[in-house]
This record gives structure tokens, sequence and C-alpha cells, in this order.
């Protein structure tokens, strides 16, 4: 897939929580925004902070078609993010997209798993599933339930099931104590696919469990995962980002960052 660098502007920059904020952009010149794959992410350069000489990798959170507005959701994590978050609407962003391999979308009935930021990809790839005629559910796990966002929009894709560590619960929705993997409905098994983002622990345990479930087990690509490992090119160059898997090591951002769980030595 063809990858473009251009500058866009932000539409609007929205707090969420403490640590989480919504960046609305559209490209600069008016031009459509360039073909993406669910699961693919972008690397932004951060200006106007002289600690920060890497771009930031960020996943792409949402392709809004009808406003031709690109959503990323971040999370605050040092000077190049917390820069971002002060970037006001009619700011400038340069970014390199779309970059990665994206999920195999495929499955009647799919669970979208994420926990933390690593929410971030799935309301996309949720969306186009849906537009593909998949069932959707989406399993969300967080700290607590203040730190869940955007549940409206997930809401909108599919059913959304919520784990929260400290038991706080959300009117309306299944709300259970605990991580994703102690939620009743993961432990059912009724998915034809899962795919997956967030910590490492959460995910490895996520990936231990499906690998138990007799149908499952080995099947290819029945699960993916995202990983989150630093990057600093995106482009599979600087080679910080490598991931030692089944078939030898790995770029995470030119080979992944979405893997077939069975390629994984977890």
């Amino acid at each position: 897939m063809k990858k473009t660098i251009a500058d866009f502007k932000v539409v609007s920059n929205t707090t969420l929580t403490e640590r989480l904020f919504l960046m609305k952009l559209t490209p600069a010149d008016g031009s459509v925004i360039a073909e993406a794959k669910p699961g693919q992410f972008v690397e932004v350069r951060v200006d106007g902070e002289p600690k920060v000489f890497l771009r930031r990798p960020i996943s792409i959170h949402r392709i809004d078609r009808e406003n031709n507005h690109l959503w990323l959701l971040v999370q605050k994590a040092g000077n190049g993010t917390n820069r971002l978050s002060e970037l006001c609407a009619g700011d400038k962003l340069n970014i390199v997209y779309p970059l990665g391999n994206g999920y195999l979308l495929e499955g009647r009935r799919v669970l979208l798993v994420g926990g933390g930021v690593g929410i971030a990809p799935l309301l996309e790839t949720g969306a186009v599933l849906k537009q593909m005629g998949s069932e959707v559910t989406y399993l969300l796990g967080a700290r607590s339930a203040k730190d869940l966002v955007e549940l409206d929009e997930y809401r909108k894709i599919g059913e959304v099931l919520v784990t929260t560590e400290d038991g706080s619960v959300i009117d309306g929705l299944d709300c259970q104590k605990g991580f994703v993997t102690n939620h009743t409905s993961f432990t059912s098994g009724r998915y034809d696919a899962v795919r997956v983002c967030g910590p490492g622990p959460m995910m490895k345990a996520v990936a231990k469990t499906v690998a138990l479930w007799p149908e499952q087990k080995e099947k290819s690509h029945y699960c993916e995962v995202s990983l989150e490992n630093k990057m600093a090119c995106g482009l599979g160059v600087c080679l910080c980002c490598v991931e030692d898997t089944k078939d030898g090591h790995k770029c995470v951002c030119s080979d992944g960052p979405v893997f077939d769980i069975n390629d994984l030595k977890w």
C-alpha cells in the first residue's frame, strides 16, 4: 500500500480523561484521506518540542469518510504526546501513513478485545467489519469506569461488554469486575474470530486463553494481536521494534503490528 507524507490540519483536539485525548484531523490541502486498513498506524512529527527528535507512532482510530476526518486517540506518555495534546484547531501536523499491516477482516461473529489506549484501532476495525456484514462485539477493559472513553461510538457498531479492575460499573452496560479474560462472555468461545490490542500482559492472557478453546486451537488467524513495541522509524529500517517470532526476528512496524498468536513465541 502506498505511503503518504502530508500536512494535516487539526479540526479539534478534545481532552477525554487525564491521560487520553482525541484529535480529529483533515488534510491541509483539501485532498481525500488515503486508503488505510484497520489496524494500521501513522507516524506523527512533533514540532515545537526540542526534546523530541523522532516521529510518534499512533494507531488509526477512525476514518470519517463523510467529513474527510482522520481520528487519533492518543495517550499522554511523554514530551511528544504532551505537546500533541496542546495543539489547537487550525494547527498543522505532518503525518506519514498508512504504515504496517492491519487485521485480517473475516468472521461472522467477531470479538474485539481492547485494554487502555489499545481500544484505539478497534473502532475502525469494528466499523469496517460491520460494513462487511459481521456481528461485532467489543470487550473493553480498564482500571476504572472513568477510564473508559467514547463508549457511544463503540455502541453504534456493536455490543459493548466492559470489565473494570476496581469493580466500578457503567449504567446500561454489561460491566463485570476483573480483567477482560474474566468476563463470562469471553470464556464462551462463541466467536469466529478474535482481534486484540492493549498492554502486553493482557494480550498474552487473551492469547493463552483462546489457545485452549478446543475448536480454535491452532486455527490460522483466529486470534490476532496488535503489538505495541517501541518504534522509531515506522518503516522497518532502525530495527528497534524487532519481535522474536517462530519464523525469526520481525519488525513490528513493517511486518506487523498485527500478528497471528500462533506465530509468536508466547
